[in-house]
């Protein structure tokens, strides 16, 4: 439980898919992300070495967060579609599901953690920078990324 919420956060079972899809779409859509995840990609953030953590209010998923690996960068992982509704935003939730992830990643052996995002998404770079995430290199090809970050998990 999150203070002040009734929000609760959970690494999603691959059972769960079903569930999650829909927070993660929303999330495509709310910032306008081209290049979406197919069915099978969705399946793969569901691995040992990946991972989907939902926030739930009551019945309702308010929010979401990805975790997959790097392969070309050893001990490396991305965090990817970070979101919180609007309805659910200013009461800790994004930071849980940074935490949760972040925990994880460190408990699998991760040392690093790297994302992307964009020019016109100043909160979200605010609250990574305030997180540690400092920019670096670009590491993909994301066609639509202008900003890059990286943060030690150690």
């Amino acid at each position: 439980m999150i203070p002040g919420s009734n929000a609760r956060i959970h690494r999603a079972l691959l059972e769960e898919l079903s569930i999650a899809r829909p927070i993660i779409d929303e999330y495509c859509d709310t910032v306008g992300v081209l290049i979406r995840d197919d069915q099978s990609q969705l399946e793969q953030y569901f691995q040992d070495d990946s991972g989907v953590w939902l926030a739930a209010d009551g019945e309702n998923i308010v929010g979401c967060v990805v975790l997959r690996p790097l392969p070309a960068r050893t001990t490396s992982c991305e965090v990817k579609r970070l979101y919180v509704r609007t309805s659910h935003r200013g009461i800790g939730i994004a930071d849980a599901l940074m935490n949760a992830l972040e925990d994880y990643a460190v408990a699998v052996g991760y040392r690093f953690a790297y994302l992307d995002t964009k020019d016109d998404l100043r909160t979200a770079i605010r609250f990574y920078e305030r997180r540690g995430y400092r920019p670096c290199e670009r590491y993909n090809a994301n066609p639509q990324a202008t900003i890059f970050m990286r943060r030690s998990l150690q």
